[in-house]
């Protein structure tokens, strides 16, 4: 770059004589200089004017950004043949690679079989679990080598795979004086109370059994009152405990019965301090307890997994029972959780009567839901 000086008393001057010289100009800067005098106040000022021609300015700012542009061409060049030294496997996430999987083993399958997967995806079951149901109610099609059902209806091949990858308790037998304790546990909102009645119902009506109704739900409003109702009107005997020592006091107090029921308060499952605290009081019972968790209908399948892997790290659960299937259209969530969990399906609520709403659970009864015929 071409830099020249002009010196002068007056700055004006000195650009006007340095674009006649130079035409075009970009001023770099000046500077201000006052020459010594006897006199302070006389003292004159000069100036330092340092400016280039603009064209050329520009002219080397271009040939440095090309210049610059070259070297990066290179660099990418010499990166881009180092990364083809090598060999890289694409990163696949767990979903994806199961998803690819999942629509590989779709490809097994034509006709009916197809459409039957089909109908219990819109019904909410997961691609997984309704092609691993449908398969087992297959043949091979000889035309197209594919698998297709074996038969003669959707509702049957539904039993049939129910069948295979689903465990059903069926109705729950008691011998009488065996004495049985049960515990209904679930988050807030699932039904316990309601449902816990109606099984009793199913105790005392079906099986002229004895039984017991105790309440730890002292946290939700009205909810021992609406107990001490229930077990009125069914006429059992009914107790509240609000601590271990008492649950145990109370449980041997009932030696005569065949069947006692616990009510849990409802806790979120992920308040594990809460948790903690209803494992703490049925820790007083002594006795084996038969661990219900109850499953609303109208969860999603990942929140009723929550639910299930969060309350089996604190209880041992046995049973599962579904409620709230009159408030959803989707009620594939039940074979979706049966099916991952592995834990036995019982019963499924079906209303809020108290005791008609309840059923027990079995293929054919899941395979009407399916089909919209419930």
């Amino acid at each position: 770059m071409s830099i020249k000086v002009y010196e002068g008393e007056n700055l004006d001057e000195l650009i006007e004589r340095a674009k006649k010289e130079l035409g075009d100009i970009e001023i770099l800067y000046y500077e201000v200089e006052k020459k010594p005098s006897f006199i302070p106040f006389l003292r004159k000022k000069t100036y330092k004017l340092f400016v280039t021609k603009k064209e050329q300015k520009e002219k080397i700012e271009e040939d440095e950004i090309k210049k610059e542009i070259e070297e990066l061409k290179n660099m990418l060049l010499s990166v881009s043949e180092e990364i083809s030294k090598c060999s890289f496997q694409p990163v696949i996430s767990y979903e994806e690679l199961e998803s690819r999987n999942v629509t590989q083993n779709l490809n097994e399958f034509t006709g009916d079989a197809l459409e039957l997967i089909d109908l219990l995806v819109k019904k909410g079951v997961d691609l997984e679990v309704a092609i691993e149901l449908v398969k087992h109610s297959c043949g091979l099609d000889i035309e197209t080598d594919k698998l297709d059902l074996s038969t003669a209806t959707f509702r049957e091949a539904l039993i049939k795979g129910l069948e295979e990858i689903l465990s059903f308790t069926g109705d729950l037998k008691i011998s009488e004086g065996e004495k049985r304790v049960f515990a209904f546990l679930g988050p807030t909102g699932v039904g316990k109370t309601t449902n816990l009645f109606k099984l009793a119902s199913k105790f005392v009506i079906e099986q002229q059994l004895k039984v017991g109704v105790i309440s730890t739900d002292t946290f939700k409003v009205g909810a021992v009152q609406q107990a001490r109702v229930y077990a009125s009107i069914l006429n059992v005997p009914f107790f509240v405990a609000t601590d271990p020592k008492k649950l145990k006091e109370i449980v041997n107090n009932l030696e005569n019965l065949d069947v006692i029921l616990i009510d849990t308060v409802g806790r979120s499952h992920y308040d594990y301090f809460r948790l903690g605290e209803i494992k703490a009081i049925l820790s007083g019972v002594g006795a084996p307890i038969e661990n219900f968790l109850l499953i609303s209908c109208n969860y999603d399948t990942r929140e009723a997994m929550e639910v299930v892997n969060k309350y089996r790290s604190f209880f041992p659960i046995k049973y599962l029972f579904f409620t709230k299937i009159d408030e959803t259209s989707q009620p594939g969530v039940l074979i979706n959780v049966g099916y991952r969990s592995k834990l036995p399906v019982s019963y499924l609520s079906t209303g809020q009567r108290v005791p008609e709403d309840i059923r027990v659970l079995s293929p054919a009864i899941v395979a009407d839901y399916l089909l919209g015929e419930r």
